[in-house]
């Protein structure tokens, strides 16, 4: 198993399923700040949160990524690491790449999954997106984004570039997890900002047409794409009472 940056919370009830928190792109554990920690207490949950290989602390990955790089995360990496924790039932909080990563898990693992709560989620690639993308790609170079990344990455530069190249290459235009879609059977919340820098609402369209269970909706006005950065009361509570509500 390789080197992996994790955080345990321990539940406040017991039997339970656990938390499984999944990143976005440049994200780490440290970046959730303390919303897991909150989310957990409110819910009675234990709780884990990583950071992927490659980002935060945890071991490096090999570069260049291949555009299957989150269906390898959901479909071998965290089934692996749930194992090794002995983590059985789960309730997966995705934001961004990492709920995309949590769709596809809950597709291919229904038997896992309680409940599923994604923040921002990308289901396809908007050009929308690949603008935002191709927009930091300059800030990282030319501002002092990468002396900031270096607080929470190893390897500020090996983490930008590792997201970054992949979303921005030729091949990654096809990518889709819209068939995962279609097989989730577990409860979605979708939170999504309107005023996302990296997605539109078209994407919780898409998710709601295709999913075979309830996706309930949580749209916040005058809010980008980190929902549980940039309103944390509120979505603390939202996620929490609805995870309740599905248990």
């Amino acid at each position: 198993m390789e080197r992996l940056e994790t955080v345990r919370i321990p539940p406040a009830r017991s039997p339970s399923p656990t938390l499984v928190f999944l990143h976005e792109g440049l994200g780490s554990a440290a970046l959730w700040r303390n919303f897991p920690a909150r989310v957990a207490e409110r819910s009675g949950l234990g709780a884990l949160v990583y950071s992927r290989c490659g980002n935060g602390f945890s071991e490096r990955v090999e570069l260049p990524r291949t555009p299957e790089y989150m269906h390898d995360e959901a479909l071998v990496e965290l089934p692996r690491l749930l194992d090794e924790f002995e983590i059985g039932d789960t309730v997966l909080v995705g934001h961004s790449d990492g709920a995309s990563i949590a769709l596809i898990f809950a597709a291919e693992f229904a038997e896992r999954v309680r409940a599923v709560v994604v923040l921002a989620p990308h289901l396809f690639v908007e050009e929308h997106s690949l603008r935002s993308i191709a927009e930091i790609r300059e800030r990282f170079e030319t501002t002092a984004l990468r002396q900031k990344m270096a607080r929470y990455h190893a390897d500020p530069e090996h983490t930008f570039y590792g997201w970054n190249d992949v979303w921005l290459s030729p091949e990654f235009r096809d990518w889709n997890i819209e068939a995962y879609a279609a097989r989730v059977r577990a409860p979605v919340l979708a939170v999504q900002g309107l005023d996302d820098e990296y997605g539109t609402l078209l994407q919780l369209e898409r998710l709601r047409e295709r999913a075979q269970a309830d996706v309930d909706c949580l749209l916040l006005a005058g809010c980008g794409h980190a929902p549980h950065l940039e309103r944390p009361a509120s979505v603390e509570a939202a996620v929490a009472g609805w995870i309740e509500e599905q248990l």
